[in-house]
Formats: structure tokens, sequence, C-alpha cells
């Protein structure tokens, strides 16, 4: 072993990485010569930068196919460079050289990842990655590129900002449908490459989407992985932010960077007119006075979630006496010491059962299948700390090292394992006691805890903010392995033929997802165009979601905090490239 190593600390990793680069530029320019660039088993990621799109290919043959079909997209040669606050060369064990890699394409300047593994005496790539991060023709005016702020046209700086909020100036470029996390954060990327984004909410206020929630509810990820683009917290942010700070801090940043939101506003209905839509909105002034006008952007994005917006309530037979609520309506407070009945065990589940008993409501948790249940402070410490925490690196830097493995790789899949493994260590007593109350847990698919349900379904999992304790200690009781079946007067039937008697019963059981808010707003039509929204591809990309659908201008966001100012930058980018076209 230490021959191995002393044989290892001998290779000039930066030397390696530019030898393979200069190999890998020289494919690409001239169509040839791919072979022997990837291990037989390689994966490549590439977010825009060769391929046009989010793709992740494995394989030694495809790659090598996809890089000679990158023929005309690169200028220049790649190179071996750094991110700011990196280094170029990660040197690690068993013969394993990462380097971070920069170049230009047709479009822009690139970024990428690759790691090479030496065998049979050439240095070959197991994993690349690869990123349009900037368009030459729209640059990102942040950092040393932002607006000295001095007037250019004569108007002061609220005279500008007026004639902007009410498109005195001209039609948006893109409309952004829903003003929470997504849509500010794309808007915001938007707004800094010199597009116009405008943003319309049904909401009176930005941020109502969370103020309006009940009163337990906070975020479940850390304050480290939250950052919204170009915006980061102060650093007496608390960890796990309440819902009325974080519907404040959306206002504040929808403020603070300049974002044109118009609130009290619907979409009534939308055509597409060349290469533009006909938009009309119906807006509501704070006298409930409703007007409607028609806007014309040229690219549409829907940002109301990842499960959307229509409530998913199962058909029950029967009639219940008391009130049957879907999780959405839910507004806190609980119903006055009333035996409650919840149905579902995700994140709403639980934070609906957790604020009806802490307002003193007896609460049983209908559960049908086994649920993945991790603690925040493992989630925190165990799965985000090396990258997520204050001695993490910076966060696009973690962005970027998190999002260049595929999500169906091996090693992706062996990450997320051996981190659920250590979480459910950290949380072994948690475990024990959720079984000994007669919760079902689950891993997970094939071990890899709640990223996989997030990305496959959007659920399935619960964060645990607080709720288990309740379960774990019987303060909240569990009927796990069956489903609702029907309702008897005060009765909850229950699948096995057993009864809960109940006073009210809340419905935590989804959304109907974004193709159907689509449907919902814009018609069938479109809806089916688009075709299915969210869940993994036959490739690990994630199906409708921060790339181009099959209707040409229109697009969709969501995710978390973390997912969103990720991959809205690539959306952003792809609304860019399209925008350039449609201009030249």
């Amino acid at each position: 072993m230490t021959e191995l190593l002393e044989q290892f600390d001998a290779v000039d990793g930066e030397a390696v990485a530019s030898e393979w680069a200069a190999r890998f530029s020289e494919a690409v320019h001239t169509g040839a010569g791919a072979a022997g660039l990837f291990s037989e088993d390689a994966w490549w990621r590439d977010l825009l930068a060769f391929t046009g799109d989010l793709h992740s290919r494995q394989g030694s043959a495809a790659l090598a196919a996809q890089a000679l079909s990158a023929r005309g997209v690169l200028r220049g040669a790649v190179q071996v460079a750094a991110p700011p606050g990196s280094i170029a060369v990660l040197p690690g064990d068993r013969g394993l050289v990462t380097a971070f890699l920069a170049f230009d394409t047709v479009d822009g300047r690139g970024q990428g990842l690759v790691r090479l593994v030496e065998a049979e005496g050439r240095w070959r790539a197991v994993s690349l990655f690869t990123t349009l991060e900037e368009l030459r023709d729209l640059p990102f005016a942040a950092g040393a590129a932002r607006p000295d702020g001095n007037s250019v046209d004569g108007r002061t700086w609220h005279a500008r900002r007026a004639a902007e909020r009410d498109l005195a100036d001209g039609e948006p470029d893109v409309l952004i449908v829903g003003a929470g996390h997504s849509g500010l954060g794309l808007a915001a990327y938007l707004r800094a490459m010199g597009l116009r984004p405008l943003l319309v909410d049904q909401n009176q206020r930005v941020g109502d989407n969370w103020r309006r929630r009940y009163d337990s509810l906070v975020l479940h990820d850390p304050v480290h992985y939250d950052e919204l683009p170009f915006f980061p917290y102060p650093q007496t942010w608390p960890v796990f932010a309440p819902k009325e700070k974080v519907g404040d801090w959306l206002e504040l940043y929808a403020s603070a960077m300049e974002l044109d939101v118009w609130c009290s506003t619907t979409v009534a209905g939308a055509d597409r007119v060349g290469d533009r839509w006909r938009v009309t909105v119906r807006r509501a002034d704070a006298g409930g006075v409703e007007t409607t006008r028609t806007v014309s952007p040229a690219h549409i994005v829907l940002a109301t979630g990842v499960s959307g917006t229509v409530p998913q309530t199962p058909h029950v037979q029967g009639e219940f006496d008391g009130p049957v609520t879907h999780s959405s309506g839910y507004r806190g407070g609980g119903y006055g010491g009333k035996q409650v009945v919840v149905v579902g065990t995700g994140n709403s589940g639980h934070d609906v059962a957790q604020d009806l008993v802490e307002h003193g409501d007896r609460v049983t948790l209908i559960q049908r299948g086994p649920t993945y249940v991790v603690s925040a402070g493992a989630v925190s410490e165990v799965m985000m700390g090396a990258a997520y925490s204050d001695d993490s690196p910076p966060t696009s830097i973690s962005d970027y090292l998190g999002a260049s493995s595929p999500h169906l790789s091996a090693v992706s899949t062996a990450g997320l394992q051996a981190a659920t493994a250590a979480m459910a260590e950290y949380d072994a007593d948690l475990r024990r006691d959720l079984a000994a109350a007669g919760f079902a847990l689950s891993s997970g698919e094939d071990g890899t805890g709640s990223m996989r349900l997030f990305l496959g379904r959007g659920g399935g999992y619960y964060i645990d903010v607080g709720c288990s304790r309740y379960i774990a200690d019987g303060t909240i009781a569990v009927r796990s392995g069956v489903s609702v079946a029907g309702y008897d007067g005060s009765d909850v039937v229950l699948s096995d033929g057993s009864h809960v008697t109940a006073d009210a019963v809340v419905l935590a059981t989804g959304f109907g997802g974004m193709e159907n808010t689509a449907r919902a707003i814009f018609g069938d039509d479109l809806a089916d165009r688009c075709g299915s929204v969210w869940g993994l591809d036959d490739e690990g990309e994630v199906r409708g979601v921060w790339r181009r659908t099959a209707q040409p201008g229109f697009w969709f966001t969501g995710g978390n905090l973390g997912f969103a100012r990720m991959y809205n930058r690539y959306l952003a980018l792809a609304i860019g490239q399209d925008h350039l076209t449609t201009q030249t």
C-alpha cells in the first residue's frame, strides 16, 4: 500500500488533467479521436454546454459519440482552471485525479469537472460534468460586472422603476406565473442578464404562500442550503427559518433585486401568436377592483411548485359529519381540542399533525405505506455538513460539486446510500422509538434516503422538525398499513375494516403535479404537448423542469430552495439562448 501511495504522490495531477483536456479538445474540434477518452462505464453529465439541454449519458461509446456530435461547439481549447475559492486539481486515493475545467463555446463561458483514473497506462475519465455558465451576448451584470447605478436615460431610479413595473417601456420578455422562491430566483437571473421578467401571483403580497400556512411550519433544510441567487442570508439567520421569516425574506428579495411582481393577479387565458404569447391577466387593486390587461411575452414559465397547485383528494365513499380539509387549506390553529384524523405521512402530514397537537387536538395519523424519516439534525450535520455549513466551501462550489454526479450513476447512488446509512446511525434512537410506536419506516429507494424520493415522486419522506417525538411518545396515534376506505357519520372507515371516530379530517395527500396546474390555467392542448413533468427520465434527469418542453416558449421551474437556485441558472441561460435566436 505504501508503494502505491508513493507512486500516486509522484503523479503530476495538473499535467495529467491538462493532457486529457487537450485530447478532449482535439476530439471535439476535429470530430475524431474520441476513443480512449472515457472508461467503459463512464458518465458525462452536460447542462447546456455541448448538448443544448440537460443530459446524463453513460458508456464510453455513447460518450465518444456525444463528443464527436459536439463538433463546432467549442471555441479554443479546454483548460485546467479553477472557480474562485477552489483549487484546480484535487488528487485522491486509488489513482483518482479530479480537475476543474474552463472553456468557451459558441454561446459563452463554460465550466467543467472531470474525474480521471489510470488504466493500462492511459488516463481516462470516469465522469465528466460540463455546464454553460454565462452567455457571451447576455452576461450576468453581477460581481465585477455589476451596474454602476448612474442614470443612463435622464430618469431617476424611482421613475425608471415605476415605468418598468407598469410595463410603460414595453412588453416583458418572460412572464413567470408564481412569485415563490422558484419564480423570484429565476427572475433574478433573467434580470441580471438584461432580460425583462414579469411575475404574476394570486396572493396579495409576495411571501403570502408561506405566511398563510400553519403556525408550526419551518424550513426543513438548513439555512446554508437555502440561499437565493445573488443574495446570501445574514449570519444571524436561524438554521431552520420559520414561515413568517421566509415570507418576509422573499418580499425583501423581490424589492432588493428590483423584480416586477403583480400580486392579486391571475392568468385568464393565453394564446401563441407567432413567436410570442398573448396572455390575458386579471389584476385586483388594494380595494378589490379588478382590471383586465393583455401582455405579450416571448416566454411563459410556470413556477407554482413541484407538486402544483391542484389538490389531490381521494374519492371516498360515504359522508363524514365534520369538516374534511386538504392540507393546502389548513391554516393552522387546530380545531379546539377535537379528535382529528390526518391522512398522509409526508412532510405536510407531519407538519399538520404537529400543529394540531400543539393546539390541543388529539390526532390519529393514517399511514398507507412506509415513510422515510430523518431528523433535521442528521440532514444538517451528516448529509450537508461538508457542503453546506458555516465551515463549508462557497455555496457556488458546493452546488457545482453536488450537481457533478448524474443522479443515476453508481457514484451518486453509493454516496446517497452511505449518507443514508450514516444518518440512520445518527437517528438510531429516533428510528427505534418510531418503530416501537407502530410507525413503518423505509430507507428510500435502494437505501438512498430522501433524494431519489424527492426527484422521483416529490414525496414519501419526512425531515423531522418536531413531529416525530409526538409519535414516539404516543401523543399522536398511528394506524399504519391502511388507507381510508370510507366515511360513516363521525367515523373514518379504514381499509382493514376498522373505524376511527373523529371530529375532523385533514387530507395530506399531495397535489396533482405541475402538468395539472398547466392544464388548469392554460388548457388541455398545451398540457398534453408538454407531457409529464417531474420524476426522472431514463438518463436520470428531471422531466420537463428547467429545460425545454415540446411547447416552444413554455417552461417549468420548481424544486426546493437549493435545487431552484442551482438549476434556475441553466433555465435562465436556455431562455436567453432562445431569446438571442429570435432576435437575429
